[in-house]
């Protein structure tokens, strides 16, 4: 197993029973000048179907996606058939409060006929991020107790996936928008790097001046 400050770019064997896909939807584009992320055009369609299509495709199963900002017309614009669409009326607080709704769904098994081993989340802003990156990293799964992340060039990034028996943890560590970040930190020594720089860019969307990542 490779740990920080190491990369693997064949994980093995996939072990994992089931890992859902969470995809954090929720953010207004402020920097954007008020313009949802998931609302923006890419691929023939909308953002946040590009990014659900990802974590299908890349074996995840099934996919929440957490909305906060334009909750309403997301849901009435997009096209996300076998997605679970998490609301976080507390988007506001920053990408944390996405983090926890999410964890919360599928900790209670919406959409479920059986309990994932893990989560995948990725963000809905990372359109360079693809099915074969979120592949490799599901792949990373042993049990529960597993973490992992993407890397570029040994840096840590997303998709990170974190095993059930980290999630109580996760959610009482996110807040306001740092996530997971704090609690991966501590747990370096733990923590799966899945190089994947060679198949994905990880750039995101947060200014106008990254809009020409959007096709």
């Amino acid at each position: 197993m490779a740990h920080s400050g190491q990369t693997s770019h064949a994980p093995g064997r996939d072990t994992a029973p089931r890992v859902a896909g969470l995809l954090l939807a929720a953010g207004a584009g402020r920097r954007l000048g008020g313009r949802p992320k998931a609302l923006l055009r890419h691929s023939g369609g909308l953002l946040v179907e590009h990014a659900a299509r990802v974590l299908r495709a890349g074996g995840c199963g099934p996919v929440y996606v957490v909305l906060g900002a334009a909750g309403e017309r997301v849901r009435e614009a997009a096209a996300l058939p076998g997605c679970v669409l998490v609301d976080n009326a507390d988007w506001a607080a920053g990408m944390g409060s996405s983090l926890r709704a999410g964890l919360a769904a599928v900790s209670a098994g919406d959409g479920m006929e059986q309990g994932a081993g893990a989560v995948l989340v990725s963000l809905v802003d990372q359109p360079g991020i693809g099915a074969d990156a979120v592949a490799r990293v599901r792949a990373a799964y042993r049990s529960p107790a597993t973490l992992a992340a993407a890397a570029y060039d040994g840096r840590r990034g997303h998709p990170v996936l974190l095993g059930s028996a980290h999630w109580t943890g996760v959610a009482g560590s996110a807040t306001a928008d740092s996530g997971a970040r704090g609690y991966l930190r501590e747990r370096q020594e733990a923590l799966t790097l899945v190089e994947c720089a060679d198949l994905a860019d990880p750039s995101d969307i947060d200014t106008p001046d990254d809009l020409h990542r959007l096709r």
